[in-house]
C-alpha cells in the first residue's frame, strides 16, 4: 500500500531529509520518497495514515493525506 501526503512548510533539502526521517521512523513504513519541489511524500508499507500525519505535524510541517493506493 502507498500513502500520498501533501506537505507544506518545507523550504530546503534539509527539511526534505528531515520529513523523510520522520516518516521512515514510523511503524509499518517500508520506504519513503519526499519531493521538495512538489511538496509531496509517498510512503510505502502498512503504516497508519493518522500516525504519519501526526508525526509530521509534530515537527512543525503542514500535512494532509492526498490519497492511498
Amino acid at each position: 500500500m502507498a500513502i500520498e501526503l501533501k506537505i507544506t512548510g518545507m523550504t530546503c533539502a534539509g527539511c526534505e531529509a528531515g520529513v523523510a526521517r520522520i516518516l521512515q521512523a514510523q511503524p509499518g513504513v517500508a520506504a519513503v520518497t519526499v519531493d521538495l519541489s512538489t511538496g509531496r511524500a509517498i510512503v510505502e508499507g502498512d503504516a497508519d495514515p493518522e500516525r504519519l500525519t501526526a508525526a509530521v505535524d509534530a515537527q512543525g510541517f503542514g500535512v494532509e493525506v492526498v490519497g492511498a493506493r
